[in-house]
């Protein structure tokens, strides 16, 4: 018996379901969906992984499904769970046709519970020659292939009960497992930049403190560096390059055999600190990129039934992802994959909920974005994941890189999404550019004019001004210009648009008067998103001041420049953020319902917008962008039964604003963070409003509304 000649595997028919290699105690039952394969072997390896050592054929073939059964060997470890396996498909070679089986190559199973081994790009991982891409390669790559692991294992949850944090409760945190905690030092350092580090009480105390009730992590499925970066010695730090859906990527745990139980101790102490855990994931595309890419898993086992093709050119792909290939949600194999990946994380590993990357890719069907496409319905019937919809825990990054991509706005009811028009108009109202009082108006007030005709919530909107693509909180106000030179590509790309403001001088300096401005504007900046109508999501950092020197674009810097810089923090503006989030709290201003701008029975509005005189705004003054003085008069605010004044001033000058009748209790002033309730004494009649700053106040009970205007 040598590597390429391995004992034959008799093995049983065995069922359909499950799909992937699972032991039932007797053995393995191996299910593998394909609906153009000929044959499909199942091949067994020694412990290292370098040697096949048994390969046998799949007999049972069901709906599209090759099944079979091997019965473990009691004298051996033969069939048992720690098995190293991979898959050969047996096929027609036939790009031109979208076919590309080639029994060369070892594939990984896509329901693989956990990928061992290191790729290295050789060239033998390529399904076609690479001078002649039309024919197949004919070389073997078992011996350096990955494989999966038959896995079998418990956890003792214990008490684990996820928080079940209500909607109008929840303030996000996107953070990146291993920047969050590389640097920490309350963190011992084997356990830096890993789950367990996340899970250390120092962190969680720091989360805690802030008032964070989930985390966003970014990508934690197992993912593969691209032969790109490989080649200029750089890693896909962020992780958007999924190769297993179903296995915690070891690269982002302390011991990385025992991957599964580090990430669920992870979730276990999340959940006892009261904090949910959101994964970032992925299923708009695979790791095996476009017509050049390897030959990995889903290419060889079905690239027709896998992946979005042209309709004449078959062996190119449709790349809605930018990455060079789109899964192909139209294909009942595909929808099942994710819909078993999600199933997973949550029953298995006690995720709390999930943000779809690029998720107009998802709900592409014939003819374009279906908002009522086989992806949303399959959701919305799930025992398991429904309950994750009805409790906006489903995330919709609205857009993909595909004709007619941007869905903002348009996805079904229950999905909360990312709104990146709260983000541009935010960031244009304070950083100086063209955007009206309406516009602002409209962001604070959960974007309504997108979601309220289709009978969708304000909290439906994620309220973000800065999230991992882009410029840190500090950079927006340190820097006009980009500057990705480090990421290899001569600073071509990450957005060149990001309506930042550098406050006089391109970054680092010690100019007083900048760092006292650039600080004013990050708290202004903070209090905006974190008062404002919607759900608001944080980026990790922000809340001490990180910078990444410039680089809005750090997908691939697994350095300083990524890792939260904890000895440099911003104490003072890490301490006004949870200052911030503790009146959010306390008050939520802005309730998680639509306001109708109407009066009630005492004759209160629920929602009035003013002038810096005090009376309403007229239709005129909506469209006016040389006013950046606008004021929010809150009748019927989420908590209390106080009305709020929310006031903002992103002029450089002071300004006097008229206060609506009665006394008015400062809660909150951006420009001077020593204002509060017990330390200010309350307005009537006016106050001064400091240039480039964000106030809050609380009337009487019995106070006089404001004229009416509608919201």
């Amino acid at each position: 018996m040598d590597r390429l000649n391995p004992a034959p595997l008799v093995l049983d028919a065995g069922r359909p379901w499950p799909l992937g290699v699972h032991w039932d105690g007797q053995g393995l039952n191996i299910a593998v969906a394909s609906t153009s394969a000929h044959a499909i072997a199942l091949c067994l390896f020694d412990a290292d992984g370098r040697r096949e050592t048994h390969r046998g054929s799949l007999p049972g073939h069901t709906l599209d499904v090759w099944h079979g059964y091997l019965r473990a060997d009691a004298g051996s470890t033969l069939g048992h769970p720690g098995q190293l396996y991979g898959l050969r498909a047996h096929g027609p070679w036939r790009p031109d046709r979208g076919h590309r089986f080639n029994r060369a190559k070892l594939l990984l199973d896509p329901y693989a519970r956990q990928i061992v081994g290191s790729f290295d790009w050789g060239p033998e991982h390529f399904g076609h020659d690479g001078d002649h891409p039309l024919q197949p390669d004919p070389r073997d790559n078992a011996a350096t292939a990955l494989k999966a692991r038959v896995v079998h294992d418990d956890f003792n949850w214990g008490d684990d009960r996820p928080p079940h944090t209500p909607l109008a409760d929840s303030v996000l945190c996107e953070l990146h497992v291993k920047g969050f905690t590389a640097l920490h030092p309350g963190v011992p350092a084997p356990l830096r930049g890993t789950y367990a580090g996340l899970a250390q009480p120092a962190v969680l105390r720091h989360l805690q403190g802030l008032g964070i009730t989930a985390v966003s992590l970014l990508p934690v499925h197992h993912w593969l560096d691209e032969l790109r970066l490989v080649g200029m010695g750089l890693t896909n730090y962020w992780g958007y390059n999924t190769l297993g859906f179903f296995c915690p990527a070891p690269q982002l745990a302390a011991d990385p055999a025992h991957a599964r139980h580090e990430f669920r101790s992870m979730v276990k102490a999340l959940h006892a600190a009261g904090i949910e855990v959101l994964l970032d994931v992925v299923f708009n595309h695979t790791a095996e990129s476009d017509e050049r890419g390897p030959t990995l898993s889903w290419r060889g086992l079905d690239n027709t039934g896998s992946y979005r093709l042209p309709t004449e050119q078959r062996a190119a792909y449709d790349n809605y992802s930018g990455c060079g290939n789109t899964l192909d949600m139209r294909q009942p194999a595909v929808l099942r994959l994710v819909l078993d990946s999600l199933r997973f994380w949550v029953q298995d590993m006690h995720v709390d909920g999930f943000r779809f990357d690029l998720a107009t890719a998802l709900g592409r069907g014939h003819s374009g974005f279906e908002r009522e496409g086989p992806f949303f319905q399959a959701i919305a019937q799930d025992p398991v994941l429904a309950p994750l919809l009805a409790a906006g825990k489903l995330i919709a990054e609205p857009w993909d890189l595909g004709p007619g991509g941007y869905q903002a706005g348009n996805f079904p009811r229950g999905w909360l999404e990312w709104n990146d028009s709260f983000r541009d108009t935010v960031r244009a109202f304070w950083l100086g550019g063209a955007v009206t009082r309406g516009q602002f108006a409209q962001a604070l007030a959960g974007s309504s004019q997108r979601l309220q005709s289709r009978r969708r919530g304000p909290s439906e909107s994620v309220n973000y001004v800065v999230s991992h693509d882009g410029f840190t909180l500090r950079d927006l106000v340190s820097h006009d210009l980009r500057h990705n030179e480090a990421n290899g590509e001569h600073n071509r790309d990450g957005h060149g648009h990001n309506l930042s403001w550098n406050c006089g001088i391109e970054g680092a300096t010690d100019d007083p008067a900048v760092l006292r401005l650039r600080s004013r504007l990050q708290r202004a900046l903070l209090a905006t998103l974190l008062l404002s109508q919607g759900t608001p999501m944080l980026a990790a950092g922000d809340e001490i001041g990180h910078s990444q020197g410039g680089n809005n674009n750090p997908y691939c810097q697994d350095n300083t420049t990524t890792w939260i810089a904890w000895p440099q923090a911003d104490a003072a503006l890490r301490d006004f953020t949870a200052r911030l989030l503790a009146l959010r709290r306390q008050w939520l201003p802005l309730r998680p319902e639509w306001y109708t701008g109407l009066a009630d029975a005492r004759g209160l509005h629920d929602l009035s917008w003013l002038r810096r005189g005090g009376d309403a705004l007229n239709d005129w003054d909506w469209t006016q962008s040389a006013s950046r003085v606008l004021g929010a008069y809150i009748g019927a605010p989420g908590r209390g039964n106080q009305p709020l004044l929310l006031l903002f001033n992103a002029e450089p000058a002071d300004t006097r604003f008229t206060l609506p009748p009665g006394a008015w209790q400062p809660l909150l002033d951006t420009a001077d963070d020593g204002v509060g309730p017990d330390t200010a004494a309350p307005h009537s009649g006016h106050m001064l409003l400091r240039g480039r700053s964000v106030a809050l106040l609380a009337g009487p009970a019995a106070s006089v509304p404001p004229p009416r205007t509608s919201a």
